[in-house]
């Protein structure tokens, strides 16, 4: 299931196969590119993805990353006829690794330091639900509606992740009921339950979302890279485990020259221009 179009560095360099990619500055933006349907996730697309955010941790111009969806919508999922029905015919060793695949494109996502803004209008659903929510941070408009929808074509709700990674954004219960029911969750709740950030119209939308992507690129990236780790890694830690990996981070940061320059700026009373080092 490799694409052969293997991803090349830099990135604004690279034109991938099956999707969007536009590079402004230190942002790249991901346009998922098939508005007709909704937006749907191929084999190929899904490799294509997951490479692309694993060559991010090597891509040091890059400092975040918004992935939004051509049209009116996020993404429709797994596209019914292009995967669904193909993965009737597999057998246990190909289902086993297409499987592994899409989770692949999520562990990708969690581990590329770039944090991931997701402007998410329309339809989420899917294995579009999970890439909104392996994001950093989710922006939306009104219309926005997400379903983790497994459950409604005879699979479990513990696909890519979603029965680790939901519950720590909208909590055990409403996951639960979200996994179990496969609906779809309004924006409204959605912002509600802190999976969005906010709503916003949709015109808006894209600026909004390159805003707060550019708003963290100018940050120090360093330690906007440390803070992504450090929210992946402590899931896993006790709060005295936390405590500690944090010390040792912010220790770190404190080697940078991105902390003097801040330092100077507070001094002589202007703001700080960060450079990453």
């Amino acid at each position: 299931m490799r694409h052969a179009n293997a991803v090349t560095l830099p990135i604004a360099e690279y034109r991938p196969a099956h999707f969007l990619l536009e590079v402004e500055g230190a942002i790249a933006q991901i346009t998922l590119n098939r508005p007709e349907r909704k937006n749907p996730l191929t084999f190929e697309s899904y490799r294509e993805l997951a490479d692309l955010f694993a060559a991010l941790k090597k891509d040091e111009t890059i400092a975040a990353v918004v992935i939004a969806g051509a049209g009116e919508n996020f993404s429709s999922g797994g596209d019914v006829f292009e995967i669904i029905e193909p993965l009737t015919r597999m057998g246990a060793k190909g289902l086993t690794a297409f499987t592994r695949m899409t989770g692949e494109l999520v562990r990708e996502m969690r581990a590329c330091p770039q944090p991931i803004v997701a402007a998410v209008d329309g339809v989420a659903a899917g294995a579009g639900a999970i890439v909104a929510m392996a994001s950093d941070i989710r922006l939306a408009t009104p219309r926005a509606k997400v379903a983790f929808l497994f459950n409604k074509v005879g699979l479990a709700g513990c696909d890519m992740g979603a029965c680790a990674i939901l519950p720590r954004i909208v909590g055990q219960g409403r996951a639960s009921e979200l996994l179990y029911t496969g609906r779809f969750m309004r924006a409204e709740e959605g912002e509600r339950w802190g999976f969005f950030s906010r709503l916003v119209e949709p015109d808006d939308l894209m600026a909004q979302a390159r805003a707060l992507a550019a708003e963290i690129a100018a940050g120090p990236t360093y330690a906007n890279t440390m803070t992504k780790r450090m929210l992946a890694m402590e899931w896993a830690m006790s709060v005295e485990e936390a405590i500690e990996a944090e010390a040792v981070a912010q220790a770190l940061c404190m080697t940078t020259n991105d902390f003097r320059r801040a330092f100077e700026a507070f001094a002589e009373k202007r703001k700080p221009v960060f450079e990453g080092d």
